[in-house]
């Protein structure tokens, strides 16, 4: 008989199917019986198992993919397999009587299936292979042989993928037996609907399928950005190297051909497995890492921010305060509010005349080295910087965080001020620079918040105090500490003061009487 070489394919492949159904089951029977379960079945079981075996041969034989010619002896072929096919249907007889009398009926389910394959493989043969295959006794979610998960680290979920239902239920249990979760369909489009709605460690799938071959569905796999890392494993009856070369260039993972052998089928899905572990661990760390960025991203986002904050908040507090505010241990002191404070206003007398009397450099020289200085003591007392305008100067106690004794701490400052500039005078007056520094302190409510608008907002106090602080330091002569009765009160203790009568101040509607702070009381 002529034959093209894919009809030759085609029948090689047919003819595997039934023989891989009698040699896969009976594979599963004789580890059964290795086991103990059934171990008086298993010299006969060998004998079937070899018979089948001496089937292949036969079948690869006659239909050799190395033939140089195409013709076929199919009369050989039928000759030649009906005894063997004879003894495995004849073995399957006796070994039903015997596990009828074990009382295995599992057992005997999988014989049917024998049978079932070896009557279907003598039709096929005797009709040139045109016979449809007989379908298994039993449905491949029923009938299992009762025998314990072989423990193993490398198990996995896994898809099979076959339009053959008894090749389903072999591949199934066989993964089973150690330890994998198997799920089967029995076309392409139901894989890929399910690999899209649940996560598959492995696809076991078969090439020669009906709708939808093994070919488009691992084309369809591997254009997919979501599924292409899941890995396949091709299976088949068909061999042919330009399958497999095909399957290889398509993405697939690696090639099986029916009928499996257990140790090999073992190791390289424990391959494929691990394969996918470290894909998946490697995916994991990325996104990892991914993540990992992205906070960090962050947080230096929120750093820089507070760093900018606190910048801004330097301005206007001392280091130790402002670090405070930005650590939460004060109250937003630019969200508008209400405190008691102490207020100091300072500048040098005699600046006008002076800044007209000499070059501007000069002028600026004497301010860095006049807001130097009072800026190390209004931090040093820890106070906070309203305001500097040239020689003027506001600082206030109480604000943002409160303190037990402001008008003390305000005193002090000044003091320390007048101190510092009155040994600043005595180099100014070398280079014929005639400053003097005047004060004026206050105590009351003032409302304190950010003043300005977007892009340029500024810390600042108003009230009636602040007014009365800048018309004190405005009355002060030269090195004099003016302050109010109240601040008299919270200090008199503490400092000698003498009285420089009511002062009639501008914008304030009464004269307000005012002291002088001579020093610190002894």
């Amino acid at each position: 008989m002529t034959i093209d070489r894919t009809t030759l394919n085609h029948l090689r492949h047919e003819l595997h199917t039934p023989l891989n159904h009698i040699i896969g089951y009976s594979e599963m029977l004789l580890e059964s019986a290795t086991e103990g379960s059934i171990v008086a079945m298993e010299p006969r079981l060998r004998e079937l198992h070899e018979y089948a075996q001496q089937l292949m041969l036969l079948v690869d034989e006659v239909l050799g993919r190395t033939r140089k010619d195409n013709e076929i002896d199919l009369r050989r072929l039928s000759t030649e397999a009906s005894g063997p096919i004879s003894s495995i249907i004849a073995a399957v007889d006796e070994l039903k009587a015997q596990a009828r009398q074990m009382g295995a009926a599992e057992v005997g389910q999988d014989l049917d299936r024998i049978a079932s394959a070896a009557h279907t493989l003598h039709t096929m043969i005797a009709d040139g292979v045109s016979a449809p295959p007989v379908a298994p006794s039993a449905d491949s979610d029923t009938a299992r042989i009762a025998v314990a998960p072989v423990p193993t680290a490398e198990t996995g979920n896994i898809l099979v993928v076959d339009d053959n239902a008894a090749n389903r239920e072999m591949l199934s249990r066989r993964l089973a037996r150690v330890g994998h979760r198997v799920q089967v369909v029995a076309n392409g489009p139901d894989a890929l609907a399910l690999l899209r709605r649940q996560p598959i460690d492995l696809v076991l799938l078969d090439v020669l399928m009906p709708e939808m071959s093994g070919y488009e569905v691992l084309q369809r796999l591997t254009a997919d950005d979501a599924l292409r890392e899941i890995p396949v494993v091709m299976i088949s009856a068909l061999d042919e190297m330009d399958s497999v070369v095909r399957c290889i260039e398509l993405g697939a993972e690696d090639y099986l051909p029916k009928p499996f052998d257990p140790v090999l089928l073992g190791a390289r899905i424990g391959a494929c497995l691990e394969k996918k572990r470290l894909r998946d661990r490697e995916a994991m760390h990325l996104r990892q890492l991914a993540e990992w960025n992205q906070k960090l991203e962050q947080r230096v986002k929120e750093q820089v921010a507070l760093l900018e904050r606190l910048g801004r908040l330097k301005r206007f507090f001392s280091p130790h305060l402002a670090e405070l505010i930005v650590a939460g241990g004060a109250d937003d002191p630019l969200a508008t509010h209400r405190r008691d404070l102490t207020v100091c206003f300072l500048d040098l007398r005699g600046f006008t005349a002076f800044a007209e009397s000499v070059e501007p450099e000069e002028v600026m020289g004497v301010l860095r080295e006049y807001h130097a200085e009072m800026g190390r003591l209004v931090m040093e007392h820890e106070g906070t910087l309203e305001r500097f305008t040239g020689d003027g100067m506001m600082v206030f106690f109480n604000d943002p965080v409160p303190v037990p004794n402001a008008a003390e701490r305000t005193v002090r400052m000044a003091l320390a001020m007048r101190k510092r500039v009155s040994e600043m005078i005595v180099s100014w007056r070398k280079m014929g620079y005639e400053l003097e520094l005047g004060v004026g302190i206050a105590q009351g409510y003032a409302t304190i918040g950010a003043i300005g608008y977007e892009g340029r907002w500024d810390y600042g106090a108003i009230g009636t105090v602040t007014n009365l602080a800048a018309r004190l330091c405005g009355e002060a002569k030269p090195g004099q500490i003016l302050v109010s009765k109240r601040v008299l009160a919270a200090t008199d203790d503490l400092f000698e003061l003498e009285s420089v009568g009511e002062l009639p101040l501008k914008g304030l509607h009464r004269p307000v009487t005012a002291y002088n702070v001579v020093g610190a009381k002894a």
